[in-house]
């Protein structure tokens, strides 16, 4: 395994400080999605955005932002950890389609079009009923599309992951799940979901999110790897990622405030238990970003090909980001 090999993961909520920031640079780990809104309305997320520019000032030796493909590359010969800003809802745009390009303009890269729950945009995986795309959502894609902005349907239900699949002229991305055949959570997705990503050259991102994974936090490396090859046969190689869905340094309140926001007054436990108020174990082979080298040796072990490690530890990421932020490339 190459020690320079490209390292992208593409979906963290991390609580960030400069030790986090040593840690992830020292990992080899190049860039990576950071999640900078929930539920979050635009004011607040612009707020989001200001503590992250004191971020990088503070931190400017470990950390940059990533507003094109090319500043991933720049990240890695720097040494330093490339930043993509990406909201796990489309709250922060509130009910102005017109806050898609400013948004962008402050480096916001990718945007979950729901989050479990109906949005104005799209209906969430836990939903009963799936009204699939909606109005606004079908406007909100269209300037995605122009501006350069990944949509993202890591938390939507089927009919709406599928029909945004159709409707954008981009290939669209699920940043952090799994295939429903490795462990069937309600996130994860369904073999009809990853033949249409397949097909039109989006991109999965293979989470260590406990509920997400077989036999949860007792998943074995080898199971991983295994469902990773699965899915490469399925679907292709070049079409898959790694977006850990890594949480880290937060207390139990903001695993409440990710899964109830505002829309409830009560405690939404999600895939969780209501028993145990804590955060999920992660499994032993992945503990942090640190980790990397080790999914990149599982895969190793497994049987795939340096060249092909190497796509699904970060050069498909990159191909895709080529593709995707730039305003000029679409969709055949």
């Amino acid at each position: 395994m190459r020690k320079d090999m490209l390292m992208i993961d593409g979906l963290q909520y991390v609580n960030w400080n400069r030790q986090l920031f040593k840690e992830a640079q020292k990992s080899g780990v190049h860039t990576i999605h950071v999640t900078i809104a929930y539920w979050e309305n635009i004011r607040e997320t612009l707020e989001n955005i200001g503590t992250w520019n004191r971020h990088f000032i503070n931190n400017s030796d470990l950390i940059m932002p990533v507003h094109q493909a090319a500043d991933i590359l720049e990240a890695q010969r720097l040494g330093k950890v490339g930043i993509i800003f990406g909201f796990q809802n489309c709250s922060p745009i509130e009910d102005d389609v017109k806050m898609v390009e400013i948004l962008h303009q402050l480096g916001v890269r990718i945007m979950q079009l729901s989050y479990n729950n109906q949005s104005f945009l799209a209906t969430g995986c836990y939903e009963e009923q799936d009204g699939g795309i909606t109005r606004f959502g079908r406007q909100v894609i269209k300037e995605m599309n122009r501006v350069g902005m990944v949509i993202d349907m890591s938390h939507s239900a089927e009919k709406s992951t599928l029909e945004a699949i159709d409707i954008s002229e981009r290939p669209i991305a699920i940043t952090h799940a799994n295939p429903s055949f490795f462990h069937n959570a309600l996130r994860n997705k369904s073999d009809t979901v990853l033949r249409a990503i397949g097909e039109s050259e989006g991109m999965l991102g293979f989470s260590m999110y406990p509920f997400h994974l077989k036999n949860g936090s007792d998943c074995t490396l080898e199971d991983f790897c295994m469902m990773i090859a699965q899915t490469a046969e399925m679907i292709g190689i070049d079409r898959i990622g790694i977006g850990s869905d890594l949480c880290l340094n937060w207390d139990y309140k903001t695993l409440e405030w990710m899964r109830s926001g505002r829309w409830t007054t009560s405690v939404d436990h999600g895939e969780g238990s209501a028993d145990k108020l804590s955060w999920p174990e992660q499994p032993v082979w992945f503990k942090g970003a640190e980790d990397f080298h080790k999914v990149a040796k599982g895969l190793e072990d497994h049987g795939f090909k340096e060249v092909d490690v190497a796509k699904v530890m970060g050069r498909n990421w990159l191909s895709f980001f080529e593709k995707s932020f730039s305003g000029s490339l679409i969709k055949s």
